[in-house]
């Protein structure tokens, strides 16, 4: 029996409607197991800037600080994208909440369906067995480094700074992941042109007689583009810099068929973060037609953070059901479409 205080940071666009799923199917995870989950809203994003001119503001992140996870949706809208010109921007608010609370490390699985591999990209047989957990560093690289213009501005320049403190803290939580997985770890890089990434696999080196249990491999970033559409199998953990994680995660986030699937998590000393990896899609909100399984599956990794894995397996187990059922939103192409509210019911009904 457990009381949890959890920031609920519903954010934009479809935000709010697919975090509304993930609160229902926590609830109903509370019921079955004793827990007690108060969500506890504050604003982000676009909708942060309209109330208070930050994307970001205190009040929200010293929530966030005093809570014992974060349940995040969605945040951007198309009027700061359009706008080269704009200082103020809702992503502005999301980098600062992992600088703020150390939230070093980005976790991403990539899992196919069988009942969904008719969505893939790829021909079926090529997502047969796909397992994967692509861990990204979050709070350095090139994202962080010194960047700016000179020579008038015709000159631009951003700078990849990597410290071994960084490099080490993020390779124990991918040594840790791939224990409880594959035991495959494979560390993705550019070394054969970046000192930064030379550093990286030195230290990989360095640590991986620790985990003598761990398969440990190297690949460089082009390559690994490349395989992850030719035999995305093969991979069990791989762990990347900040910007190579950016691109690849995108890229393999792709194979499961629909973004609406994808959870994600943001880990770090003590607090994490927990978000659908999909955008906001203003387009689409208020429609009741945004998939929440994503969203959903991330409340499953917030569970496993706080140490409560039978409750995530309990949510798994009930969103791989409603999928067998050939029940899903407008993106799944499924037999039986329904709508967000509704998905969000038959997930509940399942854990129920």
């Amino acid at each position: 029996m457990g009381n949890y205080n959890i920031a609920t940071l519903a954010g934009d666009g479809i935000g709010p409607e697919v975090i509304k799923q993930g609160i229902k199917v926590l609830n109903q995870v509370g019921l079955n197991f004793g827990h007690k989950f108060r969500f506890d809203f504050a604003p982000v994003g676009a909708t942060a800037i309209d109330q208070t001119g930050s994307p970001l503001p205190d009040d929200t992140l010293a929530l966030c600080k005093r809570s014992d996870a974060i349940f995040f949706g969605a945040i951007g809208h198309p009027r700061f994208d359009n706008d080269p010109t704009a200082t103020v921007r809702p992503e502005q608010g999301l980098l600062k909440l992992r600088k703020e609370l150390g939230l070093y490390a980005n976790l991403r699985p990539v899992a196919g369906y069988d009942e969904l591999t008719h969505l893939s990209p790829l021909r079926p047989e090529r997502m047969k067995g796909v397992d994967i957990l692509v861990v990204r560093e979050l709070t350095g690289g090139t994202y962080f480094g010194d960047k700016g213009r000179r020579d008038g501005g015709d000159t631009a320049y951003d700078t990849c700074v990597y410290s071994r403190h960084e490099i080490e803290r993020i390779l124990v939580v991918a040594f840790d992941a791939a224990a409880k997985r594959g035991k495959k770890l494979k560390l993705v890089d550019k070394a054969n042109v970046m000192e930064s990434s030379r550093l990286w696999r030195e230290i990989m080196r360095e640590m991986a007689p620790r985990y003598p249990e761990i398969e440990v491999s190297y690949m460089f970033v082009d390559n690994a583009a490349m395989q992850l559409i030719i035999n995305p199998a093969q991979f069990d953990v791989i762990v990347t810099d900040n910007l190579f994680g950016d691109i690849l995660s995108d890229a393999s986030s792709v194979l499961a068929g629909s973004l609406g699937l994808l959870p994600s998590s943001s880990i770090g000393a003590e607090i994490g973060m927990f978000e659908p990896i999909h955008g906001s899609w203003p387009e689409g909100a208020g429609q009741d037609r945004a998939n929440p399984i994503a969203t959903i599956l991330s409340a499953a990794m917030m569970l496993d953070h706080l140490g409560l894995v039978e409750e995530g397996d309990a949510i798994r187990q009930a969103v791989n059901e409603t999928l067998a059922s050939g029940v899903g939103t407008e993106d799944l192409n499924p037999k039986k479409q329904v709508g967000t509210d509704a998905l969000g019911d038959l997930i509940v009904e399942a854990i129920r």
